[in-house]
């Protein structure tokens, strides 16, 4: 693949993908079970048969390592492999239970039915997975879909162009390639769902745009998801994990961990935990060419990031460094305060603050004075530390003793809250976003008798008998 841009979509090619996607859905081309199922089967031939290319891609655009990469896809593989697995049994209608009587015969029923045409807008940082793993289940749902990633990452935009095209249903599934202009003419067509991962900023401009339409909008906007390591915890192996994590994608990942709240007696420990496991992951240098060490996405972005470095208040303990091929070394800076330059927004980049608290009740304090993370990662055993997290902070998932380890549970739903998102996703609530759960009765005709005290002319025995009714005794507590 070519390291060039993919042809930007033009206006007119995006109208008529909309329009050969909705007239495709409106002749219940993709309703079939069968159809989905051998959707999903093209979409997962497409990730085996073409492993290298998808590698290279996102090595091109990343300098993303090849044990990376591929554990991104096998995720995507997991999860369609999974769909696959369930999908009649996610499609089943619903017999609904009724409690009245006279209810029972109408034969309630809770069809799962697709939402229709939908879009989604992926981010450059884990091109497939957020990119395909939605369209996972916009296929499962028996939706048509448009996929949208980011300019950002040209080399993985081209090759899941070129890919999607040729595995799977050109008039159900297309890719529109673009900036802000053609997200922003996408955004003035009528979708049926719109999901999103990305910034907050963008976030807002996009639920905007759907408003417009009424559009429901599922967002993932990640935020700085903080690590608490309890007075209790582990420190070597929490160390490890945290840097672990951190380390993904150079920290260009939405839910690594942000920042770190140590107990202040105990920073000094944790940082020697943390130098140890440094030199074990990056014995010699992150830049040399063993480590297999990524960059940070463009020459903008990378210059934000040094800015931070450049007006911490905090003490520089290890890395920092930094050169012309959009790299910097894993960092940790110890002493940060709750003010500082690197807490001001979500970092996206190899730098781990290390602050410094009290008690577990100022950790509470500081992390609810944030706004709303994707994850809060908690290193503890204590049963009352996890309840009090989970009683007295938000986040949109709470992970115990590991770092970024949610992302594999694909049977669980993902997503952020307020801030950090809303509506959820991953396997079988991929598929509930895409799906509209429509209702369904049929009133026999032989319920007519019990129903003759609903018509006009309303008189007083029609009203005493709907009251007492009304005035019936509630269940006991």
């Amino acid at each position: 693949m070519s390291s060039t841009h993919p042809p930007y979509t033009t206006t007119s090619e995006i109208d008529q993908i909309h329009e050969r996607l909705r007239n495709n859905f409106r002749v219940g081309t993709t309703r079939p079970l069968n159809y989905r199922r051998r959707q999903l089967h093209q979409l997962g031939r497409l990730v085996q048969e073409n492993l290298p290319a998808l590698e290279a891609a996102v090595n091109e655009d990343l300098g993303k390592p090849r044990l990376e990469a591929v554990t991104e896809l096998n995720g995507l593989m997991s999860g369609i492999r999974y769909a696959i697995d369930n999908l009649e049994e996610w499609a089943r209608p619903e017999k609904v239970e009724v409690v009245d009587d006279f209810k029972k015969e109408w034969d309630a029923t809770v069809y799962k039915v697709p939402q229709g045409v939908v879009l989604v807008i992926g981010p450059w940082n884990y091109p497939y997975i957020l990119n395909l793993g939605p369209l996972v289940g916009a296929i499962a749902a028996g939706c048509a879909c448009v996929v949208k990633p980011s300019e950002l990452a040209p080399a993985s935009s081209q090759v899941m162009t070129h890919l999607i095209t040729q595995y799977l249903d050109w008039d159900a599934y297309a890719v529109v390639n673009g900036a802000i202009p053609e997200t922003a003419h996408l955004l003035d067509l009528r979708w049926d769902h719109v999901l999103f991962t990305g910034s907050g900023r963008t976030g807002r401009i996009v639920s905007a745009a759907a408003a417009k339409h009424a559009t429901p909008v599922t967002l993932e906007l990640g935020g700085k998801s903080p690590v608490v390591i309890a007075d209790d915890a582990d420190l070597d192996l929490a160390a490890k994990r945290v840097l672990h994590g951190k380390g993904q994608n150079s920290g260009q990942l939405c839910v690594c961990p942000d920042h770190v709240y140590v107990p202040r007696a105990k920073q000094d420990a944790f940082i020697d935990a943390l130098l140890k496991h440094y030199d074990a992951f990056w014995p010699k240098g992150a830049f040399h060419e063993e480590a297999r060490w990524g960059k940070i996405i463009n020459p903008p972005h990378h210059e934000r990031l040094r800015n931070l470095l450049q007006r911490t208040k905090g003490e520089l303990v290890k890395g920092g460094e930094y050169d012309g091929d959009r790299r910097i070394t894993p960092t940790i800076v110890k002493n940060v305060a709750p003010d500082d330059s690197l807490m001001e927004d979500e970092l996206f980049g190899p730098i781990l603050p290390l602050i410094p608290v009290d008690d577990i009740e100022e950790t509470i304090r500081l992390i609810n004075e944030q706004t709303v993370p994707l994850v809060i990662y908690l290193f503890t055993n204590s049963e009352d530390v996890k309840q009090q997290l989970l009683e007295r902070t938000n986040s949109g998932t709470l992970v115990i003793n590991d770092t970024i380890s949610q992302l594999a549970v694909y049977e669980m739903p993902f997503g952020g809250q307020r801030d950090s998102g809303h509506g959820r996703w991953h396997g079988k609530y991929s598929f509930n976003t895409f799906t509209h759960l429509r209702s369904h009765i049929s009133v026999p005709l032989a319920a007519e008798p019990v129903m003759s005290s609903r018509y006009m002319p309303y008189t007083d025995e029609k009203y005493e008998a709907v009251a007492t009714i009304v005035k019936a005794s509630l269940p006991k507590l």
